[in-house]
């Protein structure tokens, strides 16, 4: 180490003990919710001096946080991991003459970061002419150290910190934004609303400036004919904050007493109220969806802010109104697919809950197979019409005893492609995924099945995971020709059928988790006709 890197070491010891010594004299600043500073200067008396004329400066409640850096190279590392940093003051010449310009360079065009103010002094502005500097780099301002004294220098924070403050709301608004068009570009799409009033809290706490703890609730029903609702059926939708790992739960049972009985006195009233520390907005849409939104760890509003959220409720209900009625619709689609698969179902003597049972256990399998939520629970729905087919196909065969005659089995074969006819012309995505699954649900791994002798990859995987679900069903419960099957019958035959019958994969899975499976058989007993 030269003599030169040894003083600068010392300095920077004396100055760390001399901080560290400050800061426990002055317990009333708090390093929780700050304004974060860098001093980026290679000289430890600006860094002293810096923080002297500055750490009295309190904005909007905030105190100042100081961040040191003594080399650009020093800074690069500290900038990486800080990213929430409010304003760099930053010197030119330090281990280099340009030091300061290429890192800012660096902050703008490599990092990305458009947020932070970056305040540039100097004490050699021949160096670094103010002309040339603010027409080549994205500078904020330009000061030579001479000129900063303490009252300017303070100025210039609090300016610095005013337009920080101002492009971070602009920049969540952004981020709010986007989240709400990603929720309405979808339809189909299971998560939407929540996505949806993830973005609205995201719009607020910009709008309003707000700590991020807030949540997002409403009732368990989503129109307008349910009747009689009380507040102990709303649910948590989104969060943010503290309250983020309470989405989906009962809204009585992870919220505080205080925060309750704030709810209760909105809900009760039909009206937001608004404290000097927290509010909570009331609102209800025309589709007579009632809604509460929290929030905690604000300023007191004035009466245009308040004004402000009520305008700006009253267009989001108009946005969530559409979401529900889009719900509706999806729900009933939904609703009328599992009915026409039961009406398909009660044509035979044994109706039963086959369909459902069918449907669950194929979920679970494709869940456990890598299927995403969504993917999964569209499968769910499209299983519950694999044998739509079976109503073109007449009683006295459907029905019959005793063993089809060859003639009988051929026409029984139909109903995989009557299925598919009847399904196939919709451009609905799990309707087309229905019609596959009519199609291919008696296809044999081994190319052993009906209609058309696929074999493995050949047959959708759709169609392989209903084909597993369908036969375990149809195999554990009476028919008109058979009797159920013991359990460990069913399992010696589904092994002795992997690779065969079944796609091995599947049924490895089935065989892993079949606990879970034999649950659906618990919650859609079978009922038997006489």
């Amino acid at each position: 180490m030269s003599n030169g890197d040894k003083c600068l070491h010392d300095k920077k010891l004396i100055f760390k003990k001399d901080k560290e010594e400050t800061l426990s004299r002055e317990q009333d600043i708090p390093l929780k919710d700050t304004w974060k500073i860098m001093i980026i200067d290679d000289e430890i008396e600006v860094h002293h001096v810096t923080r002297l004329a500055l750490k009295r400066i309190v904005f909007e409640d905030k105190n100042i946080e100081f961040i040191s850096a003594y080399s650009a190279r020093e800074a690069k590392e500290l900038l990486q991991k800080q990213e929430d940093i409010a304003v760099i003051l930053l010197d030119v010449v330090m281990e280099e003459e340009d030091a300061g310009l290429t890192l800012a360079h660096y902050i703008r065009n490599e990092l990305n970061n458009k947020l932070v103010r970056i305040i540039l002094r100097t004490g050699h502005p021949g160096q670094a002419p103010e002309e040339k500097v603010i027409l080549d780099y994205d500078i904020n301002d330009y000061r030579e150290k001479t000129e900063l004294t303490t009252q300017k220098l303070q100025s210039t924070m609090i300016t610095a910190l005013r337009s920080f403050r101002d492009l971070s709301i602009i920049d969540m608004s952004r981020r709010g934004l986007h989240k709400m068009i990603e929720s309405s570009a979808t339809i189909f799409e299971f998560q939407s609303l929540g996505k949806f009033a993830s973005g609205v809290l995201t719009q607020l706490v910009a709008l309003l400036r707000l700590q991020p703890s807030s949540l997002y609730c409403q009732t368990s029903a989503f129109t307008a004919r349910r009747k009689g609702r009380d507040l102990d059926e709303f649910y948590i939708l989104a969060a943010t904050g503290n309250f983020e790992s309470s989405v989906g739960c009962v809204l009585e049972e992870c919220v505080s007493v205080r925060i309750w009985k704030d709810l209760q006195t909105a809900f009760q009233k039909k009206q937001s109220l608004y404290y000097s520390d927290r509010m909570v907005i009331y609102c209800s849409s025309k589709q007579g969806v009632e809604n509460l939104i929290y929030f905690e760890g604000i300023h007191t509003l004035m009466e245009w802010e308040q004004n402000l959220i009520e305008l700006f409720i009253l267009n989001v209900s108009v946005a969530f109104d559409n979401l529900y009625l889009i719900g509706e619709v999806t729900d009933t689609q939904k609703d009328i697919i599992l009915a026409l698969g039961e009406v398909a179902e009660a044509r035979s003597l044994e109706t039963g809950h086959h369909v459902k049972r069918v449907a669950e256990v194929a979920k679970i399998l494709a869940l456990h197979y890598g299927f995403s939520q969504d993917e999964a629970e569209i499968l769910r729905i499209a299983a519950s019409i694999h044998d739509l087919g079976k109503l073109a196909v007449a009683d006295s065969i459907l029905n019959k005893p005793g063993k089809l005659t060859t003639e009988e089995f051929t026409v029984m074969q139909q109903h995989a492609q009557l299925g598919y006819e009847m399904l196939k012309n919709s451009d609905r995505y799990i309707l087309q995924m229905a019609a596959c699954i009519a199609l291919e649900h008696h296809e044999h791994y081994d190319g052993t099945g009906y209609p058309h002798g696929l074999k493995e990859e050949e047959i959708h995987i759709y169609s392989r995971i209903v084909a597993l679900s369908d036969v375990f069903d149809a195999l554990g419960n009476r028919r008109i020709y058979k009797k159920p099957w013991p359990l460990s019958e069913i399992i010696e035959y589904i092994r002795d059928q992997r690779s065969k019958q079944f796609d091995p994969i599947l049924v490895d899975i089935f065989l892993e988790n079949l606990e879970q499976i034999m649950k659906v058989r618990e919650m859609f007993p079978d009922n038997e006709k006489s």
